[in-house]
């Protein structure tokens, strides 16, 4: 059974828009970020680490695709807000504090809502944009 899960996230990741991924990969981000809330709430600190390292892993991922030369200013703003929550991610880590990671945890929603914001405007944009055939495949 585990296996049928595990195929089929690796199918729909290599099927997923660039979109998609971005959007999957701030979705890992914040559940991970919550799982370390809840793991220093508990006293987990194994687990902590755990969350907080793929957290990281992430986000520097994020961080690597930006692409300076087409982004301009929102890819430098990026890797800034980036650059915070490695930072801060990294002193909930050590402090085993929980309230760096609930400010990760508001960046990344806010990202997460913009993208996704974004990605359906694109998506509504590109629908309006494309034109239909009236007999949809038909050889009228």
């Amino acid at each position: 059974m585990n296996y049928g899960l595990g195929a089929y996230k690796k199918t729909s990741i290599h099927t997923a828009s660039k979109e998609q991924i971005l959007l999957m990969l701030y979705q890992a981000a914040i559940k991970n970020c919550k799982k370390g809330i809840e793991a220093i709430e508990n006293k987990e600190v194994a687990k902590k680490g755990e969350y907080i390292g793929k957290l990281q892993d992430i986000v520097i991922e994020l961080n690597n695709s930006l692409d300076f030369d087409i982004g301009g200013n929102i890819a430098v703003e990026l890797s800034s807000l980036y650059d915070y929550l490695l930072y801060a991610s990294t002193q909930a880590n050590i402090k085993i504090d929980k309230e760096p990671l609930e400010g990760c945890l508001k960046v990344l929603i806010t990202l997460y809502d913009g993208w996704n914001e974004a990605v359906k405007s694109m998506k509504k944009e590109g629908a309006a944009t494309t034109p239909q055939s009236p007999t949809k495949g038909n050889n009228l």
